[in-house]
C-alpha cells in the first residue's frame, strides 16, 4: 500500500514576552524565520510531508488559543485541507497545558490529524502509550507554569514602573503624546491639550457633556481615536464600529474627570483576571496607583475642582431654556433632606416658579417648604456675596500673617476644629478607661466591654484621623497660601453684576437646605479654609493689640 501523503500545516508562533529582535524595523522576529526554516527542513527530510499553508501568529502569546493564525489553521482542518500539524516545540503550540493537552489528544485524533513537536521528538503517528499520556502532559505543564511565572514577572515590573509614575499604557491620553526621549513619560500635545481646555471651559460655562460633544462634532475636530490614527498610531479602542468615529458625552466626561490633566498619574485602575484570560475588571479606587506631578499640568486644580463640583449637581436640561437650572442637584428639603423640586404655576398668561419638597410631591409626607425661585435667588445672590466679601477680606489678612509668621505648627494650637476634635478624643479614651473599672464592678460583662472598648477606640481613631487631615489643611495652607483669590474676586464681580449663575453656585456651593418659612441654611465649599484663616487673623490681631499695650 502506498504510504499515506499529509497535507501538513507549518504553525509559528512568539509573544512579546518571549520574543527574540535585533531592534531592526522587520515583518517578522528572527525567532520566527528561525522556526520556519526548522520546519521546511523537517518536511524535506520527510517524503510523506507535503506543505499545505503557514500560519503565523507573531506577538501573541501562549496562554490561549483565542489567535487569528490559529483559528484560520483550525478552519482549514474542519474544511479537511489539513491533516498535519507541525509546531517547533509544544511551547510554540500553546502554554496552557488543558487546551493544549485536550488539542492534541482529543480533537485532533477525532479529526484524524497528525500532530509533529521537532525539537520535542513527538509525532503523534509513531507514539507510544507513555509518550501520550504521560511525557506529553508534563512538558505542557511546564510550558503552562512558564507562562504563568512570566506572567508574574512582567506584572511586578509594570507596578514598580506605575509606583514611579512612569506611564505603561501603549498610548498617551488625549492631550498628551509619549516623549521621544522617554516612551514612559507624558509631554504636552499642544493641539490637543488646547481643545481640552476649551472643553473645561465650555464646561465652566455651563455647558452639558453632550452640548460639548456636539460642539466638538459641528466643529470638525477629531474624537481621540481618530486623532490617534491621524497621528498614525495604531490605535484600536474597546469598541469598533463603521465610519467614523465621533464625540460622545461619555468621551468628554472621561475628559473632565481624568487627573492626568492635573500633571498626575493614575494607573492601575483594572486588571486582567489571570494570564488565560483576557477580560479585565475594575479594581477599588483605593487600589488605583495614583504619582503626583509626573509631568506638565494642562488644567489648574482650581478649575478641575470647579468643573467637578458642577459634574456632581449636573442634571436634566431644562427644555425651555436649553440649559441646567442653576440649583439643579444642591437644593434640599431642611427637614428630610429630600430633593427640592421645580415647579411652574401659569395662570392667565402669567407664571410662577417655584420649589417644593419632593417627599411632599410624592403624598408620603413632611410639609411643602415652598419657596418662589425669584426669592430664593435673592436671598442666596445676598449670602454668597457676603461669604465672597468674608472669605476675600480673610484671605488678605491670612497672607499677611502667613508672610510675617515663621513658626507654622503654632497656628495649630489657636484652630478651634483641632480643639473640639481633641476634646472629643479625649472623651472616647476617657470612655475606654471607665470600661475597666465598670468591668470590675460588674457593671458589665466581658462580651459587653469587648464590644464597648471597640467601639470607643474607633471613634477615638476617627477623631484622630480627623485632627490629621485639619492639621494638614493648616500646613498646606500655610505653606502655599490660599490659591482662591483671583477666583473669588471673579465670582464677586460676577455676582454684583449679574447676580448668581451656575458656574458660580455650584463652584461655592455644597448644598442648599429650605426650611419653612422661606429659612435657609447654605452648606460652601472652603468653609473649612475660611475657619482656620478667621482663627489665624483673630490670633494674630489679638497678639498684636497686647504688643501694642505692652509698648
Amino acid at each position: 500500500m502506498k504510504n499515506k501523503i499529509y497535507n501538513a500545516a507549518m504553525y509559528l508562533r512568539l509573544s512579546k514576552d518571549d520574543e527574540d529582535r535585533d531592534g531592526r524595523i522587520k515583518t517578522e522576529s528572527n525567532s520566527i524565520g528561525s522556526q520556519r526554516e526548522l520546519i521546511r527542513s523537517f518536511i524535506r527530510e520527510h517524503d510523506d510531508l507535503e506543505l499545505y499553508d503557514v500560519y503565523v501568529d507573531d506577538g501573541y502569546t501562549g496562554s490561549n488559543f483565542d489567535r487569528p493564525e490559529f483559528q484560520r489553521m483550525m478552519g482549514d482542518i474542519e474544511a479537511g485541507k489539513v491533516d498535519c500539524v507541525i509546531v517547533k516545540d509544544l511551547s510554540r503550540f500553546g502554554r496552557d497545558y488543558i487546551e493544549a493537552g485536550r488539542y492534541i489528544q482529543k480533537t485532533f485524533p477525532a479529526l484524524s490529524v497528525r500532530f509533529i513537536a521537532v525539537t520535542d521528538h513527538y509525532d503523534s503517528a509513531s507514539a507510544d502509550m507513555g509518550e501520550s499520556s504521560i511525557v506529553l502532559p508534563v512538558k505542557n505543564f511546564i510550558n503552562d507554569s512558564y507562562c504563568r511565572d512570566i506572567s508574574i514577572k512582567v506584572k511586578s515590573q509594570l507596578d514598580v514602573k506605575r509606583k514611579n509614575g512612569e506611564c505603561v499604557a501603549p498610548f498617551a491620553v488625549y492631550g498628551y503624546c509619549k516623549d521621544s526621549a522617554d516612551k514612559n513619560h507624558l509631554v504636552v500635545d499642544e493641539y490637543a491639550a488646547d481643545v481640552v481646555k476649551k472643553i473645561f471651559g465650555w464646561k465652566m460655562d455651563g455647558m452639558a457633556t453632550s452640548a460639548i460633544a456636539e460642539k466638538l462634532n459641528d466643529l470638525g475636530i477629531l474624537s481621540p481615536k481618530e486623532y490617534k490614527k491621524s497621528k498614525g498610531q495604531n490605535y484600536r479602542g474597546g469598541f469598533s464600529g463603521a465610519g467614523c468615529a465621533k464625540w460622545s458625552s461619555i468621551a468628554v466626561k472621561r475628559i473632565l474627570t481624568n487627573e492626568v490633566y492635573l500633571g498626575h498619574m493614575v494607573q492601575g485602575k483594572t486588571e486582567k483576571i489571570n494570564h488565560k484570560v483576557k477580560k479585565c475588571i475594575e479594581k477599588p479606587h483605593n487600589e488605583w496607583i495614583k504619582v503626583n506631578d509626573t509631568h506638565e499640568a494642562i488644567i489648574s486644580e482650581d478649575t478641575f475642582v470647579t468643573v467637578s463640583n458642577i459634574l456632581k449637581a449636573d442634571g436634566r436640561i431644562s427644555p425651555e431654556t436649553e440649559a441646567i437650572n442653576p440649583f439643579m442637584g444642591i437644593l434640599f428639603c431642611g427637614d428630610c433632606h429630600e430633593q427640592m423640586i421645580r415647579r411652574i404655576n401659569r395662570y392667565k398668561g402669567t407664571s410662577k416658579t417655584y420649589y417644593i419638597c419632593s417627599t411632599k410631591n410624592r403624598g408620603e409626607g413632611c410639609s411643602r417648604h415652598s419657596i418662589e425661585e425669584e426669592t430664593l435667588k435673592s436671598i442666596v445672590s445676598e449670602t454668597l456675596r457676603t461669604y465672597v466679601n468674608t472669605f476675600i477680606d480673610e484671605a488678605q489678612l491670612f497672607e499677611k500673617a502667613r508672610a510675617l509668621e515663621t513658626n507654622f505648627e503654632m497656628i495649630g494650637s489657636y484652630d478651634k476644629e483641632i480643639e473640639r476634635l481633641k476634646k472629643e478624643q479625649d472623651r472616647y479614651y476617657g470612655l475606654c478607661s471607665a470600661l475597666y473599672e465598670d468591668l470590675r464592678k460588674g457593671v458589665i460583662d466581658k462580651d459587653e466591654f469587648t464590644r464597648l472598648h471597640k467601639d470607643f477606640e474607633e471613634k477615638a481613631k476617627e477623631k484622630e484621623d480627623a485632627i490629621k487631615k485639619q492639621e494638614q489643611l493648616i500646613k498646606d495652607m500655610f505653606k502655599k497660601g490660599v490659591a482662591s483669590g483671583t477666583k473669588l474676586k471673579e465670582f464677586q464681580k460676577n455676582i454684583e453684576l449679574d447676580g448668581i449663575d451656575r458656574k458660580t453656585l455650584v463652584s461655592l456651593v455644597k448644598r442648599i437646605y429650605i426650611y419653612e418659612g422661606k429659612r435657609i441654611e447654605i452648606e460652601f465649599y472652603h468653609a473649612d479654609k475660611l475657619a482656620v484663616m478667621q482663627n489665624v487673623n483673630h490670633r494674630t490681631e489679638s497678639s498684636r493689640t497686647t504688643i501694642e499695650r505692652g509698648a
